[in-house]
Parts: C-alpha cells; sequence; structure tokens
C-alpha cells in the first residue's frame, strides 16, 4: 500500500482517535506525524529532508538554506565573502555543528570537545533598576562575559574558558528490585581569559534541539496554546503549564515564546538569528549585536559586513529551518506499541506532552497550513523540579521552569546521531533515563511508570521509539 494510499485510508480514523472517553487524550492511528509533509526516511538523514507536501518551485530556495546552514562561516575578510565574520568569539563555525544531521547534539567528551553544548550565562537581576534589560533580554548578562560561554575563537583572539563537565552517578530503583544508573552533570569553567567571574554568576546548559517541524509548530494558533494553559492548575491535576511571553525584535513588543529550552524565543526567525549572534558571532538585521562585550576588545577585527548575515540569507536559513519534514511513525499495528500508547496517556504523559495540533493559515505556505500534526508537546511552560533546575529565569520562565519539549521524532535521535543525549543538557543517554528524571509537575507521572510492571514500562518506551 503507497504512503499516500495509507494517509487517505487513516484520515477516517481521527475522528475515533480520542482513545476513549471525550476529555481522553487521543492516540495517534495515523503515520503521518507532521500532517502531509510526512516523509518516509528512517536512517541518518531522517531529519534532513523537505516537507512532503514543499511545492518543487520552493524547494531550490530550501536547498539554499541548507547550504548555508551546512557550510562553515569564517574569518573576515575572505573571499568567501558570503560566509565571512566569523566570531571573533563563538562555539561553531556551522549551524550543522550544534545540530548534527539537523538533529540533537551531545554533551562534550574527552573525545568530542564541547560544539553542540554550551553554557547560558546570567547573573541575578533587580526587578526595578533592570526592568528594561527583563522586558527585553529576559535575564541579566554576566559582566564581562555576556550571555553565553563561548569557548572558541579566531587567531588573535582568546576564548572566553574552558568549559568542564564531570559526571555524578546516582541509582534509581524500580519497585520490583530493577536499579537504572543516571548521571548528573557538574560543570566547571577552567581558565578564563577575560577576568574573574562573577561569584553570583548563573550557568545554564544547554544541548542543540532536533531540527524536525519548527514551521510546523509555529503554524499552530496562539489561542490553541493558550487555552491549554493553566498556570494555576484550576483542575487540580498537578499540572500547571504556563506559557512564557518575551519580546520580538522586529514588532518591538510582547509576545508568546514557542522556541528555546525556555521558549525564550518567539519564531524561527529569531531563533535563527540570535544563533548565529550568540554561537558563530555573526550580526544579521534582527540581531545587530554578537555576545562579544565592550571588556573583550573584539572590535579590533575586521567584521563580515553590516550586517554579516544578510537579510537575503536570513530568509534562506528561516525557510530552510521552518521547511524540515518529520518522519512518520513506525509500527503503529505493533501490539506493544499499541499498549504503549495507552500507557502514555494513563499515566499522565500526555498532560504535557499533548499529542495533536491542527496548524493555522500560514501565508504562502500551504505545506504548513490547516495541517493536523502530532507532536507531542503544548509548549508551555512546566516545573521540573530541582534535579533538573538550572536557577537562570528567562523572561516569565524561572529557574525550574522548562517548556516541554516535542516528542515527534524522537525514536530516531540516536539514528541520526548516536551520541544524541535527553533533556536539556543531553543528560540521558536513554528514553528511560530521561523519563526518570522527570520531577516537579512530572513527579506523579514518573511514580506511576515506576510503579509499572516492567512489560508496560518496555511498552511504554517502545511506544516513545516508534515516534
Amino acid at each position: 500500500m503507497s504512503f499516500r494510499r495509507l494517509l487517505a485510508l487513516t484520515a477516517l480514523a481521527l475522528a475515533s482517535a480520542s482513545g476513549g472517553a471525550a476529555d481522553s487524550p487521543p492516540i495517534q492511528t495515523t503515520p503521518m506525524t507532521g500532517g502531509e509533509g510526512t516523509v518516509e526516511q528512517f536512517d541518518h538523514n531522517a531529519y534532513s529532508l523537505p516537507q512532503g507536501n514543499l511545492a518543487m518551485t520552493k524547494r531550490l530556495d530550501f536547498s539554499v538554506g541548507n547550504s548555508f546552514f551546512r557550510n562553515p562561516w569564517v574569518e573576515a575578510p575572505a573571499s568567501t565573502d558570503a560566509r565571512d565574520g566569523l566570531g571573533p568569539l563563538f562555539n561553531t563555525n556551522s549551524c550543522q555543528g550544534c545540530h548534527l544531521k539537523d538533529g540533537r547534539g551531545h554533551p562534550p567528551t574527552a573525545e568530542a570537545p564541547s560544539v553542540s553544548l554550551f553554557l547560558r550565562l546570567a547573573v541575578p537581576a533587580d526587578p526595578h533598576t533592570d526592568a528594561d534589560l527583563l522586558r527585553t533580554r529576559g535575564f541579566k548578562p554576566a559582566p564581562v562575559y555576556g550571555s553565553q560561554l563561548q569557548t572558541a575563537a579566531i587567531p588573535g583572539m582568546k576564548p572566553e574558558a574552558d568549559l568542564v563537565l564531570t559526571w555524578q552517578a546516582r541509582t534509581e530503583s524500580y519497585p520490583d528490585g530493577r536499579t537504572v544508573e543516571l548521571r548528573a552533570p557538574q560543570y566547571a569553567i577552567d581558565n578564563p581569559n577575560y577576568g574573574p567571574l562573577p561569584e553570583d554568576l548563573l550557568v545554564s546548559p544547554r544541548v542543540a534541539p532536533g531540527m524536525i517541524g519548527l514551521g510546523l509548530l509555529e503554524a499552530i494558533e496562539e489561542a490553541d496554546l493558550l487555552a491549554a494553559a493553566d498556570p494555576d492548575d484550576a483542575n487540580g491535576d498537578g499540572i500547571s503549564g504556563r506559557a512564557n511571553r518575551v519580546w520580538h525584535a522586529r514588532t518591538e513588543t510582547t509576545v508568546l515564546g514557542r522556541f528555546g529550552w525556555k521558549a525564550a524565543e518567539p519564531d524561527v526567525r529569531q531563533q535563527s538569528m540570535g544563533a548565529f549572534s550568540g554561537d558563530m558571532g555573526l550580526t544579521s538585521a534582527l540581531v545587530p549585536v554578537t555576545d562579544c562585550t565592550s571588556g573583550q576588545t573584539c572590535d579590533q577585527f575586521a567584521d563580515g559586513g553590516t550586517p554579516e548575515v544578510s537579510d537575503k540569507v536570513a530568509d534562506f536559513i528561516t525557510f530552510y529551518a521552518s521547511s524540515l519534514a518529520v518522519p512518520a511513525r513506525r509500527e503503529l499495528d505493533h501490539p506493544q506499541v499499541q499498549q504503549g500508547a495507552t500507557t502514555f496517556n494513563e499515566i499522565g504523559c500526555a498532560g504535557c506532552h499533548t499529542p495533536r495540533h491542527t496548524t493555522g493559515q500560514v501565508p504562502d505556505r500551504p505545506d504548513l497550513s490547516n495541517q493536523t500534526i502530532w507532536p507531542y508537546t503544548d509548549l508551555l511552560l512546566h516545573d521540573m523540579g530541582a534535579a533538573l533546575a538550572d536557577g537562570r529565569d528567562e523572561f516569565l520562565a524561572n529557574g525550574n521552569e522548562w517548556r516541554t519539549a516535542p516528542l515527534w521524532g524522537i525514536g530516531l535521535a540516536q539514528t541520526v546521531n548516536p551520541s544524541a543525549g535527553f533533556l536539556h543538557d543531553g543528560r540521558a543517554r536513554t528514553l528511560e533515563e530521561a523519563i526518570l528524571w522527570h520531577g516537579g509537575e512530572a513527579s506523579a507521572s514518573t511514580d506511576r511508570f515506576k510503579a509499572l510492571p516492567a512489560d508496560r514500562r518496555a511498552a511504554l518506551i517502545r511506544f516513545l521509539q516508534s515516534l
């Protein structure tokens, strides 16, 4: 049976996909996780295809965007003037350097230094004297070192410092006696090159997330996301998701946050230009400054133009990042996967990882418009407990809160990047470890998972692997 024929046959099942009672979370019965743009790609390139329903006339734009995403930027001046201006301080020289094959990054190892994980920096802010900064940046950057620890530099410039990661083991036990070893990361900053670090420095590790389906997530109607927010837990289920409200640089207004680990970016374009600035030291019209501060003498080096990322390149990058397709679900008919899907809902995972959404109308993007999608996220902030807390506020997100990560495609994460880790800092090596780290609002679901018989725990993991 053809893939598109399967789509037509499964469309009828959506009406009865509620999995039981009217208020029960829906159970996915279609492989079309990303709507009509879903693709059948399950190898190391699973995250790198354009939307399956993207018009042929738009695929050249996707390819050009891919080239700017994949290829390295270089120090200015250079003959490659479309890609010069790197640094002087940076973390990586290409988008692909963090988002390996458009997928998740991983924590540093002795063999692979810190590239796809970096440290966000801040210091405590005063809501009165720092009000304008909190409104437009969402936090107070660290003196001299700015908002991100940059561990690389062009020749003639010293990196800010070295990131050092060590692991502390802890054991989690199930009621049936089985144990799982978890690893808690311990971060240190060594060899600072621009003076002492602030004593009150706040540090937040961030691993690069996967890139699939971003345009579809941006296309979900704001009203639908806000309808799921329950900041005061009015329904008493222990889950109090709330929206982040963030600064939109183009309109100079405060809007709903959707992207980033704390939902601190409003759309794909601003998220992308922020990464160019923070990760690669490249300016754009939207983000015209980098994280290099006045105490670091970056202005002695040549730049790559004003701005370094032209509006045309920014358009290509944004289009590319908005057009990466979601791979299809697998093993939908397998009894263990079906049991796992039911268990996912029964123990409360769907309370934050909302299975299904419908996108709105997107001008000039019929491939993203009016799509039924299964991202398994509410894009809201949730308290995940002390064990995962970073202590660093970002706009309305406090130090315990994280945006619900989409789960679509998660079963292929380590196919795309075998070293990929899970959670915001990549500490979890397996999906089981990731579940066991969930605390705060997710504590009840984690406890229910631990109390399950071993076969049902295995079924839930297999369901996640099918996504």
